[in-house]
């Protein structure tokens, strides 16, 4: 394997990158409403020149003000909960963890769904609301992420195998919580609750929460990428990477607390959205190798561009209807996890 340069480092991301803006003008083009390619270039540059006057009051709403700001939330989740992924599987060195499977997404539901609950009964506005229901979901992951931590936890040390089982626990719990929760609330808001157990990008945020949900992701992943270099050798073992220098502790918190707030961001504007966090880290890793300094930027592009894929597929297979993208990334995803257990077990 040729060692990584900061040339080739480069040219991957920009590859990357180029796939990501060439399938972000085809999610822009596709939906209810057709577009063309020539009229949505056109119009993208004069929007972005703030020369807005010659496009049409419905063009702009459906491309600038519904598809555009969606398509951002589904790159930035979509980056957060595969950064996530890669770095609790690197941390543990299981390729079975991922938000999803670690509970922190339930934590979130179960947030979200008080808030749901909460927004019904006390008549809260709706400019309100929205903010109230991510809140509520930050906090749940919160709460679920310590408390899966100290389930993992055993002499002082993180245990892989217990920190799974703690959060598969976990998430049984919780769903059984949100079930108690929406058969008991007579006047809760149980479409919306529904959906965002399914996962959906279809409920925008307020534009000031999306920036902050954006600049909060890209400070964690920043944090995380500084340990890439002690991710590739705790991948030998915590002894072995003690041994080399690396500070193991620190490193486990910084990659921990990091790569949680990372899923609390992505589930608090989302909903819980699952597998991409374990299907992007592996596919990723297929394709550029296991060092982490190439690794975690890669899986952050790959997936932006698997969940806007699945965005745009679940709003147009059906449409004029759509389908919520948790449902899409499912199908692809829990055959793939059946796939790496029975692989793990063999």
């Amino acid at each position: 394997m040729r060692p990584l340069t900061l040339g080739r480092l480069f040219l991957r991301c920009g590859i990357l990158a180029a796939v990501l803006f060439v399938v972000v003008v085809i999610a822009l083009k596709l939906g209810a409403v057709q577009v063309s390619l020539y009229g949505l270039g056109r119009d993208l540059i004069r929007v972005l020149l703030h020369r807005s006057a010659g496009i049409s009051t419905d063009y702009g709403m459906i491309i600038v003000d519904i598809r555009l700001p969606r398509i951002l939330l589904a790159v930035i989740v979509g980056a957060a909960l595969s950064v996530a992924g890669t770095s609790f599987q690197a941390l543990l060195r299981n390729p079975l963890a991922d938000p999803y499977v670690l509970g922190i997404s339930g934590g979130a539901s179960v947030g979200a769904v008080l808030a749901l609950i909460l927004e019904n009964q006390l008549s809260i506005s709706p400019q309100f609301a929205g903010l109230v229901t991510p809140l509520f979901a930050f906090v749940g992951a919160g709460i679920t992420i310590a408390g899966v931590y100290v389930l993992g936890r055993r002499e002082g040390q993180i245990d892989s195998t217990t920190l799974l089982l703690g959060g598969v626990i976990t998430a049984s719990f919780l769903q059984a919580i949100i079930m108690f929760l929406m058969s008991t609330s007579a006047g809760g808001n149980l479409r919306g609750a529904s959906y965002w157990m399914m996962g959906s990008l279809s409920s925008l945020p307020p534009r000031n929460l999306l920036y902050l949900v954006g600049v909060g992701s890209l400070i964690a992943a920043g944090a995380i990428y500084t340990t890439s270099s002690d991710l590739n050798l705790l991948l030998a073992g915590e002894k072995e990477a003690m041994h080399l220098g690396v500070d193991v502790p620190r490193v486990r918190i910084v990659v921990y607390v990091a790569a949680s707030l990372l899923t609390g961001f992505a589930v608090s504007v989302s909903g819980t959205i699952g597998y991409v966090g374990l299907l992007v880290p592996h596919a990723m890793r297929m394709i550029f190798g296991s060092d982490h300094r190439m690794l975690l930027p890669a899986s952050a592009f790959g997936g932006a561009i698997a969940l806007v894929v699945a965005d745009t597929i679940a709003r147009t297979i059906v449409a004029p209807s759509e389908l919520q993208v948790g449902a899409v990334t499912a199908i692809v995803g829990a055959p793939f996890f059946i796939y790496l257990l029975r692989k793990r077990l063999a």
